[in-house]
């Protein structure tokens, strides 16, 4: 944990402390209101586990004043400090703070305005008697001194992998082993829960490795760390599929992760204590008897392919984006990509590389961003070597993140793609004349936002546009009717000639696996994952004012969901994994706030 400040103080220093010291005092006493006094009309606190064992936003003075009256008794937070000197620019007064519970250490972020609260973070970064082994806690490693007998560190491992799943079981499973899975097993392994990973791919990374040549991550580097290990100095700024799965099948055997692959999870179900998970791993079936099963099968579900009639007449290859083997087979032939979102823009680039005559089939409009002017207004202050030489850290830059809340995230997403509409108008324009269907998100806050409340309908360009707007991979508008034996037919007629077919038409929602793997029952039960309610194209209301199911509680006991992209896996592995060692240790972790299920699907 950091130090607490101790310099002279500047007014925006004084005007926190003086805030914290208040706050703190009606914690102690008990008193709701009078904490939740403290806070603005349209304020906000977020919590990561902290005060709620979930991860849940509160909003105004009458939310902050619910929730702690049903935590403060068990959370007994105190010690509310201060751990840099405040600052304050516009009118708003940041703060970055320190704090205890019960139970374990925090940390967290303030925002003051008008010398009220208008956001409040706090985050639970580890639990008192299971601290991290690192720095001063880090294991000896080799054991100096003669001891008869002794093990040795690869003997001790070797015991393990052949126990784990076997004569001892594991406390979790997690179903999935892509970025996220390898991520939240790292830091369990950390905290000493035993933990299982499971995936269908042989080795760490084939899920990247399996891939179309020309995948490559479209988030810069800084984005894209995993915990403990940062990629080293001279790694690209963008990292191209094969290199990420190396990354990751390192990853995995550098930080001792059990990880089973060529292992298929074919069913699960939970008796009340424990679930029964049966796997096929390497032709044998194996029941494992986890107390947590996790399902970590990325951001999206299972591969929405449309059922189009003459799908079974048409004579060429077709295949979900998922499962595209390349552009190198296809020299010469026609292509016709259904979609116009990230996989469909990096496919139809490669194939046009690779000498196909490409067309993309636009059913509806795209948010389209340039790379650079990304990289730059919206990413460069937190994520890049300019925020790195202010100060700002992986981890500060994610807590920044972090702290706004998603009820207003919008309103400091708009500026940031005002400013890209306004610099890019020409290139915008060119694309308009191309006959490309643009968005900039239902409210024009850009692509994050319907990164977090869909999960879709965006593409970071880095070069497929510049062919769509000068032609070179031709364009077709509209939903597709039907498939003949050489043709894809859209509803106005318009016939493409065809030898590949690609459907780049998206993912279904995560509980998809649920259900497959569990039951309908269980995955109704969980209702719909990702999405926060807004309301807008894709993501139903009500609000949730958090990811749906996503890294907490769900209505399913012991059943847990985690992913995203290498940021959301980097950052909220963490709170998933504390809450599970909690559970692992028998500490009590009473819910405040499970979410209500509104959709299923």
């Amino acid at each position: 944990m950091s130090q607490t400040v101790d310099r002279a103080r500047t007014d925006a220093g004084v005007h926190v402390d003086a805030w914290l010291a208040t706050f703190q005092d009606a914690l102690t006493a008990r008193d709701a209101e009078a904490a939740a006094a403290l806070f603005g009309a349209d304020s906000f606190w977020r919590d990561l586990v902290a005060f709620t064992w979930n991860i849940k936003t509160v909003e105004g003075p009458a939310g902050v004043a619910d929730m702690l009256r049903a935590t403060l008794d068990t959370v007994d937070p105190t010690g509310f400090r201060v751990v840099e000197e405040p600052t304050e620019a516009g009118g708003v007064t940041d703060a970055w703070l320190e704090f205890e519970t019960a139970v374990g250490r925090g940390s967290g972020h303030l925002r003051l305005k008008d010398g009220l609260a208008w956001t409040l973070l706090t985050t639970l970064d580890e639990l008192k008697g299971h601290e991290e082994p690192t720095s001063d806690r880090r294991p000896r490693g080799a054991e100096h001194g003669a001891v008869r007998g002794r093990s040795t560190w690869l003997e001790r491992r070797e015991a393990e992998e052949a126990e784990l799943g076997r004569t001892r079981q594991p406390y979790v499973v997690v179903v999935g082993g892509g970025q996220g899975g390898i991520a939240l097993g790292a830091r369990l392994r950390q905290l000493d829960v035993p933990t299982i990973i499971i995936d269908k791919h042989e080795k760490p990374g084939d899920a990247w490795r399996k891939r179309y040549k020309s995948l490559a991550l479209h988030d810069p580097v800084w984005y894209d760390h995993l915990p403990y290990l940062d990629f080293p100095q001279n790694w690209p700024v963008f990292s191209t599929k094969d290199k990420i799965a190396d990354w990751l099948q390192m990853y995995t055997t550098v930080m001792e992760l059990n990880y089973w692959g060529s292992t298929t999870c074919t069913s699960a179900r939970y008796d009340g204590e424990r679930w029964e998970v049966v796997v096929e791993r390497d032709g044998e079936e194996i029941t494992l008897r986890p107390a947590q099963l996790v399902l970590a099968t990325g951001v999206s579900g299972k591969p929405n392919v449309p059922s189009l009639p003459g799908r079974d007449q048409f004579a060429g290859d077709q295949h979900h984006s998922s499962a595209h083997p390349g552009p190198d087979a296809y020299k010469g032939r026609k292509a016709v990509v259904i979609g116009s979102n990230n996989s469909a823009h990096d496919i139809c680039a490669a194939l046009w590389e690779a000498g196909a005559d490409v067309t993309m089939v636009q059913r509806s409009s795209t948010h389209i961003v340039r790379s650079d002017s990304l990289m730059d207004l919206g990413l460069g202050d937190l994520y890049s070597e300019r925020a790195l030489a202010a100060g700002v850290t992986t981890h500060k830059a994610d807590t920044i993140f972090a702290s706004l809340p998603y009820r207003i995230m919008h309103q400091f997403q708009k500026p940031v793609y005002d400013a890209i509409r306004e610099r890019d108008a020409d290139y915008y324009a060119r694309l308009e004349k191309a006959g490309f269907e643009l968005d900039y998100g239902d409210d024009d806050s850009g692509l994050f936002m319907k990164y977090l409340r869909r999960g879709s309908g965006y593409y970071i360009d880095v070069g497929a546009s510049e062919l769509v707007a000068d032609g070179s991979i031709a364009l077709a508008r509209g939903a597709v009717r039907e498939l003949t034996e050489t043709e894809v037919v859209l509803v106005d007629g318009t016939r493409l000639e065809a030898d590949l077919v690609v459907y780049a038409t998206g993912y279904g929602s995560m509980n998809g696996w649920a259900a497959d793997l569990i039951s309908q029952e269980v995955a109704d039960r969980v209702g719909k994952v990702w999405g926060l309610g807004s309301d807008t194209t894709k993501d139903p209301g009500p609000w949730e004012g958090e990811q749906r199911n996503m890294w907490k509680p769900t209505r399913q006991e012991a059943l847990w969901f985690h992913g995203g992209n290498l940021h959301q896996s980097r950052y909220y592995s963490l709170y998933l994994a504390l809450q599970l060692k909690a559970r692992c240790e028998n500490i009590p972790t009473p819910v405040y706030g499970l979410q209500e299920v509104h959709h299923t699907s």
